[in-house]
């Protein structure tokens, strides 16, 4: 390995590293208690040092961002491979969700600075497009799932997509911001992942049309 490449390695290991240190602050305090000073301490680095991979506080919350919405754009990248549609995709959007949220705190982390920037539902916003190209892809999924379950009329005709859409995503957050509150050890355990599965059922049959058993809108099945 050249004099060059090592050097971009270091680099690059050297910003996951002051991404990593802010993550477990943000984990351990909270995101307000974040600052340039404490992710240097924390790193065992200059807090000019971290100025070099990132130019404010702003910026390193939005990467942190677009991290997690990389990784969730990573699993709706399988949809195709599986084939489903309507309902079961969103089931299998669920699971996902569920799954990511019970074995990795980015959910944690990613609500937590959405709620302090106020920049998530910004970020996907039904008015524009987002500057992420992962976050337009989750918004575009979400948004063709709903619509699919227009289409085999098990959501009602008269639901407006981008409300839903905008619904979903709020309960996401709120969801996670609330679990982030909880000791760390009882946040993914089966009865808060039961709680947050009954409370996505609830919004999931209110966008029903009526008649519909709630049966076929089960996201457990």
């Amino acid at each position: 390995m050249g004099i060059t490449e090592r050097r971009e390695r270091e680099k690059a290991e050297r910003r996951t590293a002051i991404l990593n240190c802010a993550k477990e602050i943000i984990l351990a305090h909270g995101v307000e208690q974040l600052s340039m000073e404490n992710i240097a301490a924390k790193a065992e680095i200059s807090k000019a040092t971290v100025y070099l991979y990132f130019s404010s506080k702003e910026e390193l919350l939005s990467e942190i961002c677009e991290e997690a919405a990389k990784m969730f754009h990573e699993y709706l990248k399988t949809f195709p491979q599986t084939g489903l549609r309507g309902m079961a995709a969103i089931r299998y959007l669920w699971r996902g969700y569920i799954e990511l949220f019970g074995h990795s705190n980015a959910m944690i982390i990613v609500f937590q600075v959405r709620s302090f920037m106020d920049s998530w539902m910004s970020a996907v916003s039904l008015d524009g497009q987002s500057k992420s190209s992962f976050i337009n892809d989750i918004l575009l999924a979400i948004k063709t799932l709903i619509d699919e379950c227009k289409t085999e009329e098990i959501f009602a005709p008269d639901l407006d997509t981008a409300s839903a859409t905008r619904l979903l995503l709020s309960l996401f957050s709120i969801m996670v911001e609330q679990a982030s509150n909880l000791p760390e050890e009882i946040r993914s355990s089966p009865a808060v992942i039961n709680e947050m599965t009954s409370t996505f059922q609830l919004i999931i049959r209110g966008f029903a049309r009526e008649g519909i058993p709630h049966s076929v809108l089960d996201i457990k099945s």
